[in-house]
C-alpha cells in the first residue's frame, strides 16, 4: 500500500460539500430578494413537498441546521421540565451529542437495544422503575433510523414500538439524520408515509445526504406544533438566511433526488460490503445501509490508516479495533474496489 498515494475518504457521507444540483439550485436562487426565516418561497416549497412525500397535509415542517440542533430544540420543546427521555444506549443523544439534551434539563435514560434498535420489552422496563414522583417521568422515546449501527427499524417493529408509546401516553420522535439510507436499504418496509403515521415527530437529514447542511422536522401531533417557531428562535435554529435551507430540500424532494442519493450511497455500501467480505472481513452487525463496521488488528489498522480515512470506532480488551466505513452520494465503484483489493492484501 504506496503512501504516496492520494487518500481516500470513508470516514463519514457529510465531509464533501454538496451535490452539484442543490449548488446550481443555490447559484440561481442567490440573486433573489428572499423573505428572512424561513418564510421565503422556496422553504415554502420545501415545506409542502414534504408534507405531500409524508402525506400529511397538517403537519409543520421546519428547516433547521443540524441535528443536534434539531433533537435539542424539538426534545426540549415537547417536554415538560420532570419529564425524561428513553434511548437506547448507543442512541445519538445518549452518546455523540455532548449532553445537549441533558443541558435542556431532560434526563436520557438509556436501555439495552439490539442491534442498536429499542425494544417495547426495554421501554417497558424503564418505566417499571420510573413509576413515581421521586424519579423523573419517561415522556418521549427517541429512536434513530438508520441506528447509529446502521441498522434499520421494519414496519413491524415501529408499529410495535407505537402501540406502545400510545398505550402508555408517551410521545415517539424519530431521528432521521441518515433517514434517506433506512428507506431506500434492502429489506426496508417502511415509506415517510409510514413514519409520519406511527411518530409525532421526526426529521428527515439532509446534511448526510447531499446537502451542505440542514434538517427538515416535521413536527405530526398537533398538540407539540404550538409556538414552535418562537422556540426556534429561542434556541438559535431560525435562521434569517432560512432560503438556503429551503433551496436544498425543495430541490432533494422536488423529483426524488433525495431518494436517488441515498440508494447511491447503499448502493456503494452493499458493494463494499460484499468486496470485504469475500476478503474475510468481520463485520460487527449486518447493516444494510451506508455504514459498515469491521474488526481489524492492530497491523490492519495502522496500515489502512496510511491512505484511508476511516472512523476508529471501539477498541477492543483483545488490542482489536472495531472501525466504521461510510459510503456517500460521492462514493464511487472505483473507491470501493480500491478499498477492498488493499484490504484483501492484509488478511
Amino acid at each position: 500500500m504506496d503512501a504516496r498515494v492520494a487518500r481516500i475518504g470513508f470516514r463519514n457521507d457529510y465531509s464533501e460539500g454538496a451535490h452539484p444540483r442543490l449548488l446550481q439550485a443555490l447559484a440561481s436562487a442567490s440573486g433573489e430578494q428572499n423573505a428572512g426565516y424561513g418564510l421565503d418561497r422556496h422553504s415554502q416549497r420545501a415545506a409542502e413537498l414534504i408534507r405531500a412525500a409524508c402525506a400529511q397535509p397538517q403537519a409543520q415542517v421546519h428547516l433547521l441546521a443540524g441535528g443536534t440542533q434539531t433533537n435539542l430544540t424539538a426534545i426540549g420543546a415537547f417536554l415538560r421540565p420532570h419529564q425524561a427521555v428513553i434511548a437506547a444506549e448507543s442512541g445519538h443523544i445518549a452518546v455523540h451529542e455532548t449532553g445537549a439534551i441533558e443541558l435542556t434539563g431532560h434526563k436520557v435514560l438509556t436501555a439495552p437495544g439490539v442491534d442498536g434498535k429499542l425494544t417495547p420489552e426495554a421501554i417497558e422496563a424503564l418505566l417499571a422503575v420510573h413509576d413515581n414522583e421521586h424519579l423523573v417521568q419517561p415522556k418521549l422515546v427517541y429512536v434513530s433510523d438508520t441506528t447509529e449501527l446502521g441498522t434499520i427499524y421494519r414496519r413491524a417493529e415501529l408499529e410495535a414500538i407505537s402501540r406502545l408509546c400510545r398505550a402508555r401516553g408517551l410521545l415517539l420522535f424519530l431521528d432521521g439524520a441518515r433517514l434517506g439510507a433506512a428507506l431506500t436499504a434492502e429489506g426496508n418496509d417502511l415509506t415517510l408515509a409510514d413514519i409520519a403515521a406511527l411518530t409525532d415527530a421526526f426529521y428527515i437529514g439532509g446534511t448526510k445526504n447531499g446537502a451542505l447542511l440542514g434538517e427538515a422536522l416535521v413536527i405530526v401531533n398537533h398538540a407539540l406544533q404550538e409556538d414552535f417557531r418562537y422556540l426556534l428562535k429561542q434556541r438559535g435554529a431560525l435562521l434569517a438566511k432560512g432560503m438556503v435551507l429551503g433551496v436544498q430540500f425543495a430541490t432533494l424532494f422536488e423529483d426524488g433526488l433525495f431518494f436517488a442519493l441515498a440508494e447511491h450511497a447503499n448502493r456503494m455500501a452493499r458493494r463494499l460490503r460484499e468486496g470485504l467480505e469475500a476478503a474475510g472481513a468481520r463485520f460487527v452487525v449486518a447493516s444494510p445501509t451506508n455504514q459498515q463496521f469491521i474488526v481489524v488488528t492492530a497491523a490492519q489498522l495502522d496500515a489502512l490508516a496510511r491512505r484511508y480515512d476511516f472512523e476508529r470506532w471501539e477498541t477492543r480488551a483483545d488490542g482489536e479495533v472495531v472501525i466504521r466505513f461510510v459510503t456517500s452520494w460521492a462514493t464511487t465503484a472505483a473507491m470501493v474496489d480500491t478499498l477492498c483489493g488493499d484490504y484483501a492484501q492484509l488478511t
